[in-house]
């Protein structure tokens, strides 16, 4: 765990010298004209702020191409992705021999039990892995991003707040939390519904198990289609209400691309900002907000991840954890 952290500070890091990056980038190309008379020094710049390795050969004096920024950050993605990948299986595999011996003991039959040891012992490591990187790089990003986004709001003036201290992470607290108070309305029934899913599919997949060893005596063609007649049901009413879910969660997410621009870009016109402040306001808006709109943005994952722990914790009454 500490090492996922240490991992997902340093990705952080670089994101954040990516964003003190395009200050510079985009000015440069704003007064672009101002190299008109001697194009080949406005070219070098350029070239400079992409590509060049002068940082390095410098003894890492003066200013990172964004070449050098983030070269390193494929390799530690790559590493952070694989690792976590096996922290998960290692939480399947204690899970999995901790269930194991105490349901043996057990004598009396415990529906989808085979289900629970296998398949949501799987999927809560699996969802764990995602869900768990996500939230971690989350808090992170807040504590990289926070200061920043704080520091930039002193450059600009936005409506409602106008100059007040830390305008812009106040907005962006205000519309992430409104989103996720919406969603929680929207999608409410949907965990109710994945655990359904989950209990039907179980008696499904049971019926053919049994089959495999004795096709005379299951798996006749009227018990599978009054089975499947329950699976289908329970999904037409799961995709209606995720067709709400994803209504909403389109439009919300079409909104936010333009909102930081809405609020801040009036301040390119009247001259208080350039171009790189705007830009790096609206990156830096964009990961405060990203990480204060991670449970809307994994609403789906997490419904999942509530039936899954639901069975789990029925499972364990069962076999008297």
């Amino acid at each position: 765990s500490f090492l996922i952290l240490i991992l997902l500070y340093s990705q952080v890091q670089i994101a954040v010298l990516v964003n003190s990056w395009y200050k510079d980038f985009y000015n440069l190309l704003q007064n672009s004209k101002d190299y008109h008379d001697n194009s080949l020094e406005g070219i070098e710049k350029l070239y400079h702020y992409l590509i060049s390795i002068k940082y390095i050969t410098s003894g890492f004096q003066g200013e990172a191409s964004f070449a050098v920024i983030v070269i390193p950050y494929i390799p530690i993605i790559a590493f952070t992705n694989w690792f976590t990948k096996l922290y998960a299986l290692k939480w399947r595999q204690a899970m999995t021999f901790y269930y194991l011996p105490k349901w043996k003991r057990v004598e009396n039959d415990i529906e989808g039990s085979s289900q629970r040891i296998q398949e949501d012992c799987f999927l809560w490591a699996k969802l764990l892995e995602s869900l768990g990187l996500q939230f971690m790089r989350a808090i992170m990003m807040l504590i990289g991003f926070l200061p920043v986004l704080w520091t930039l709001s002193e450059s600009v003036s936005i409506p409602f707040l106008g100059q007040q201290a830390g305008s812009l992470v106040w907005s962006s607290l205000l519309i992430s939390l409104g989103g996720i108070f919406i969603s929680f309305f929207v999608g409410w029934k949907l965990p109710g519904l994945h655990y359904n899913n989950q209990r039907v599919e179980a008696a499904f997949r049971k019926e053919l198990v049994l089959a495999e060893d004795n096709k005379k005596n299951y798996a006749a063609e009227e018990t599978i289609f009054s089975l499947f007649t329950g699976i289908r049901f329970n999904y037409k009413k799961l995709y209606l209400h995720y067709t709400y879910f994803d209504l909403w969660s389109s439009l919300y997410g079409q909104v936010m691309i333009i909102f930081p621009y809405v609020i801040v870009a009036p301040n390119l016109f009247t001259g208080l900002i350039q171009m790189g402040i705007l830009i790096q306001i609206s990156n830096a808006f964009g990961r405060v907000h990203d990480s204060f709109s991670v449970i809307l943005d994994n609403w789906t994952s997490i419904t999942e991840l509530k039936s899954i722990w639901k069975r789990l914790h029925e499972f364990e009454r069962a076999i008297k954890i």
